[in-house]
């Protein structure tokens, strides 16, 4: 087996293991899945550690309204009264204004806190020192932990708004975020190695040879294109500063590594 060290940028992201064998379409997209199965469990961890502390979403007619406001307008959380926590909620105002402040007790609360540190070493950047190869099942379980813990906590569920349910479903909206910058397109997902992009028509073996015990550091990228300077610059060949501040704002730039 070819073990793949996957980066982005210079950032150390996962190992994984595959054939020489491997045909690149294929090994292109199960790196793109797990680079963003991780990124999902990192959006839900987060967010989770927010519902630990300050209860579910308010609906988003009313986030961000200060109490006066929200009684004014004659605002109601429907869903809040729905969505309790198991064994009674404990009031701790959000001061950003998300979250409706009816936070789990302290014993819910730890369930989801345990259970998001479980999540978060499963995926962690840290399996590279130690070795461990991410895959794809190590993923969904993880999130099949977070999402079982989140059921304890919440037996009646989560309201449809909420980005924690949002993400189980699928249905998240990363659209004008960082969060959805740092995702990358299966379609559209790059492999490159020693500077040469690992193509899609081909096998592994094709660039690596035929020693399954090979070692490579394989960078990760979404295909750049034409007039795209956003992607050029946030491209695992164009991370100097320096660069960036010189290109910043030109258009019509299509960067090729050299």
């Amino acid at each position: 087996m070819v073990l793949l060290h996957v980066k982005r940028g210079d950032e150390s992201q996962f190992l994984l293991q595959a054939p020489g064998s491997t045909e690149l379409e294929e090994l292109t997209v199960q790196v793109a899945r797990v680079y963003n199965g991780r990124l999902k469990v990192q959006r839900l961890c987060s967010e989770m550690e927010e519902l630990a502390e300050h209860g579910i979403f308010l609906p988003p007619n009313m986030q961000g309204l200060t109490d006066d406001q929200i009684e004014e307008l004659k605002l109601k959380d429907e869903w809040g009264e729905r969505c309790v926590p198991s064994g009674g909620a404990v009031f701790k105002k959000d001061d950003i204004g998300r979250r409706n402040g009816q936070a789990p007790n302290e014993k819910m609360k730890q369930v989801l806190k345990k259970t998001i540190e479980e999540a978060k070493a499963i995926i962690s950047k840290k399996q590279v020192e130690a070795g461990v190869c991410v895959t794809m099942e190590m993923v969904k379980d993880a999130l099949d932990q977070l999402r079982g813990a989140v059921m304890i906590v919440y037996p009646m569920g989560l309201p449809p708004y909420d980005p924690i349910r949002m993400e189980f479903e699928n249905k998240e909206d990363l659209s004008g975020t960082q969060a959805g910058l740092n995702v990358i397109k299966e379609s559209e997902a790059q492999l490159w190695w020693a500077a040469k992009e690992l193509r899609r028509t081909k096998k592994l073996s094709d660039y690596v040879g035929k020693n399954e015990k090979t070692k490579i550091i394989a960078k990760i990228q979404q295909r750049l294109e034409e007039n795209d300077d956003d992607a050029c610059l946030n491209s695992p060949w164009a991370d100097n500063t320096a660069l960036k501040r010189h290109f910043h704002g030109v258009k019509d730039i299509k960067w090729r590594p050299r």
